[in-house]
């Protein structure tokens, strides 16, 4: 919005095409799953990259198993890493509200399972502890104390579930099984994932218990990631659009300009 008033072009870099913005951007940069003429409509020019916004800095990420001790968990218990919805965003939609209090009680109910919640405000933490008062208070479900590094996290979890978007797509990139619990507009990113098998929808109440697995998985401390071609893309391509203002108005595959060094 500055930006528009100060007549300085901008570029967003969005992932979900159902978001809203209040001033139309000069640029939008999207993984290229995302239909052009649904990507068309947030701004003049659209350019594309491939893969999904997590694996631009996934290739940084190194595991450290510290955070086991931090949080006080076991490698024989199966760590289940919970988000609840986003229930202040202009997508949310009850029905989340009501797969997550379905996840809550599966969670709390099997044995073995030690839950992490990362409450996405104090407000939502304050209702979570009102609602579920005995499993937080027995620490089989605990709200970390501090802030952690999501990644870290998300890579020694046996499993992820969330009812929003970057969490689940940082486990995708990571290779951790996720499940969502996001019922608002599913955007072409997270359904290009469900249709490759890298992430499950839950839709349904009979899905938490029907569809979501509480197993253990085999991670090595010493897997590096390196693939930073998505990133290596997109800065190209915003230099490629500050030297090209004749591009395409609608569409244009990312220039391959010299490779990010």
């Amino acid at each position: 919005m500055a930006a528009k008033f100060l007549g300085i072009p901008s570029v967003v870099i969005a992932d979900y095409e159902h978001v809203k913005h209040v001033t139309q951007p000069d640029w939008v940069i999207v993984p290229e799953v995302i239909p052009t003429e649904v990507a068309g409509k947030l701004a003049k020019r659209v350019l594309k990259y491939p893969g999904i916004k997590e694996d631009v800095y996934v290739p940084g990420f190194q595991p450290d198993p510290s955070i086991m001790a931090e949080l006080g968990l076991k490698d024989s218990e199966i760590i289940v890493t919970v988000r609840p919805p986003a229930t202040e965003a202009h997508y949310h939609s009850p029905d989340s509200e009501r797969l997550f209090a379905a996840v809550m009680n599966l969670l709390g109910e099997t044995a073995g399972v030690r839950t992490v919640i990362l409450p996405r405000n104090d407000r939502q933490k304050a209702e979570i502890v009102r609602r579920w008062p005995h499993w937080l208070q027995g620490g089989k479900m605990i709200t970390p104390a501090q802030a952690v590094e999501g990644l870290n996290l998300v890579w020694h979890s046996d499993l992820v579930i969330s009812g929003g978007g970057t969490m689940n797509r940082e486990a995708v990139a990571l290779g951790v099984p996720v499940y969502s619990i996001f019922r608002g507009t599913i955007g072409a990113v997270d359904r290009y994932l469900s249709d490759n098998g890298r992430l499950v929808l839950i839709e349904t109440i009979d899905d938490v218990r029907g569809k979501i697995f509480l197993t253990k998985r085999k991670r090595s401390s010493e897997t590096i990631f390196t693939d930073r071609s998505a990133l290596q893309v997109i800065v190209n391509g915003i230099i490629g659009a500050l030297n090209d203002d004749e591009a395409s108005t609608t569409s244009a595959q990312l220039p391959n300009h010299r490779a990010l060094r």
